[in-house]
């Protein structure tokens, strides 16, 4: 049996197999040799963080960074549907920054928060403890 080279083309009534999802075939150049495609591998499709956008928007919207996160989010989509990728990456990648800033945020607020309560009742447990309340001293 004779083996076909490599580089021979294959005959019309041979069926190719799909390519997988995140891949496409390039333009077909026909040559004298043969045809020949090109294979170009497809990064995954850009995140537009729509979820942690609502979530900063609707529980917690430091300087309205939520609001913003959230439109530059609803912008990535758009940009994705379209099919500008790079356009949706840049959104994405804006939203997610707005996103982390007004996490940050509002985690410092909450923590701060708890550490005022926790030393003012503290303080007012020190007081009645002690016997001491404004300026007069009871019980010494």
């Amino acid at each position: 049996m004779n083996p076909v080279p490599p580089y021979a083309p294959l005959a019309e009534d041979v069926p190719l197999q799909e390519p997988p999802d995140h891949m496409y075939l390039g333009p077909r150049a026909n040559t004298a040799a043969g045809g020949h495609n090109t294979i170009v591998l497809q990064a995954e499709p850009p995140k537009d963080h729509i979820i942690w956008s609502l979530c900063c928007f609707l529980y917690s919207n430091p300087l309205c960074l939520g609001l913003a996160a959230l439109i530059f989010s609803i912008k990535s989509r758009d940009r994705k549907v379209v099919g500008d990728l790079e356009g949706a990456r840049h959104y994405g990648n804006t939203a997610r920054c707005l996103n982390i800033a007004a996490t940050i945020i509002v985690c410092l607020t909450v923590i701060i928060a708890i550490i005022v309560v926790a030393v003012i009742i503290s303080q007012i447990s020190n007081r009645y403890t002690y016997g001491t309340y404004g300026s007069k001293s009871y019980g010494k």
